[in-house]
C-alpha cells in the first residue's frame, strides 16, 4: 500500500512537471509571436515618440543615436535572442518609454491592476454560478427567461461599451464614483489609502465582472437543467427531499467541475477585456501599459507584459487541472491508473 502511494505521488509529480514544461514552451512561443508582430508593425517608434517635425529638424547623427537607443539598427532575431538570454538571467530590460527597469514598471502597474482583476474574476464567477443555478432550477420559468435573455445581451455587448455606460451613468450623471484614474487627482501616491484605490477601481471592476458573467451563467444553466430533469433527481423528489437539498446534494456536485473549468478559463477573457476597460477609465494598469507600449514601440515593456499575462493565464489553466483531481475522484483514479 505504501509503495502504491509513493508511485502515485511520483506519477503526479511527473504530470505536474509536464504541465509546467508545456506552459513554459507556450510562453516562449507567445513572446516570439508578440515580438514578430511588433517587428512587422507599420508604427515607427521614432516618429511616434519624437514626432515628424522634430525628426525633420535633427541631424543624421542624432537620428542614428535615437535608432540605436530604440534598437532599430539591430536585426530582429538578434534583438529577440539578446532579450531572451537577459530575461533568463533575471534582467527584463529597460522600458524605452518610462526609462526605468521593466520589472519596476510591471510591479507598479500590476499593483494597480491586481485588485481590479481579482475582484472581477471572483465576482463574475460567483454571480454567474448563482444566476445559472437559479435559471436551471425550472426550465422555461420567468427567472430562466430573464437570466437567459440578460446573459445573451451581455455576451453580445462589447466590454468597452459596458464601461462607457457605467461611466456615463454612475460617474457623470449620478456622480457616485470618479470619472477615471487609479488615485485621486493631485494626491501624492504615498498618501493614497487602500479605500481610495478600491473606490477608483470599483467601476472598472464592475465593467469587467459584467462581461464575464454570461458564459458561466449559460453553461451552468444547461448543466443544472440536465441535473434537475435526471432520473436520480426524480427519485430524490419521490423520497421527499426539498428543492434546496436536491440542489446542494445533487446539483452542485455535478455542475461544480465545469464551473471551475469556465472560471479559470475566463482569466484570459478578463485580462483581455481589461485592455479596453482601462482605456475607457484611464486606469493605470497592465492593460493601459500594453496599449502604450504597443503604440510606442516599447518592445521590452510589451514583451514583459506579454510574458506576465501569459504566465497568469497558463497558471490558471494549471490550477484548474489540479483542482479536477480534488473535485472529481473519477479523474483522480484515472490518473493513478
Amino acid at each position: 500500500m505504501e509503495k502504491f502511494k509513493q508511485n502515485r505521488i511520483c506519477r503526479g509529480g511527473v504530470w505536474v512537471g509536464r504541465q509546467v514544461l508545456r506552459a513554459a514552451a507556450l510562453i516562449v512561443l507567445v513572446s516570439m509571436l508578440a515580438f514578430f508582430l511588433v517587428s512587422v508593425s507599420p508604427i515607427d517608434p521614432l516618429q511616434t515618440n519624437v514626432g515628424q517635425a522634430a525628426l525633420g529638424s535633427m541631424s543624421r547623427e542624432q537620428i542614428e543615436r535615437l535608432e540605436a537607443y530604440w534598437g532599430m539598427d539591430i536585426p530582429p532575431v538578434e534583438r529577440y535572442l539578446s532579450w531572451g538570454f537577459d530575461f533568463l538571467s533575471g534582467d527584463m530590460g529597460i522600458s524605452l518609454l518610462y526609462r526605468r527597469p521593466v520589472a519596476e514598471a510591471l510591479a507598479e502597474r500590476l499593483g494597480n491592476s491586481i485588485w481590479l482583476l481579482l475582484f472581477a474574476w471572483v465576482f463574475s464567477g460567483i454571480l454567474g454560478l448563482s444566476l445559472g443555478i437559479l435559471a436551471g432550477r425550472k426550465r422555461g420559468g420567468f427567472i430562466d427567461r430573464l437570466v437567459t435573455g440578460l446573459s445573451l445581451l451581455i455576451a453580445s455587448t462589447p466590454s468597452f461599451w459596458v464601461a462607457m455606460v457605467l461611466l456615463l451613468t454612475f460617474a457623470v450623471q449620478l456622480k457616485w464614483f470618479p470619472i477615471g484614474f487609479g488615485v485621486p487627482i493631485g494626491m501624492a501616491s504615498q498618501a493614497v489609502s487602500l479605500p481610495d484605490r478600491l473606490y477608483h477601481a470599483a467601476l472598472p471592476a464592475a465593467a469587467l465582472s459584467i462581461t464575464g458573467i454570461s458564459s458561466i451563467a449559460l453553461h451552468t444553466r444547461e448543466k443544472m437543467i440536465e441535473v434537475m430533469e435526471s432520473e436520480y433527481v426524480l427519485f430524490a423528489r419521490a423520497r421527499g427531499e426539498s428543492e434546496t437539498q436536491i440542489i446542494l446534494r445533487h446539483g452542485l456536485r455535478n455542475i461544480l467541475l465545469p464551473a471551475v473549468t469556465l472560471q479559470f478559463a475566463s482569466v484570459s477573457e478578463i485580462i483581455g477585456g481589461s485592455v479596453l476597460v482601462e482605456q475607457v477609465f484611464s486606469y493605470p494598469g497592465l492593460g493601459q501599459a500594453a496599449v502604450t507600449a504597443g503604440l510606442g514601440g516599447d518592445v521590452p515593456l510589451l514583451l514583459g507584459i506579454t510574458v506576465l499575462t501569459a504566465a497568469v493565464v497558463f497558471s490558471g489553466n494549471l490550477a484548474a487541472n489540479l483542482l479536477y483531481h480534488v473535485i472529481d475522484p473519477r479523474i483522480r483514479r484515472g490518473a493513478s491508473g
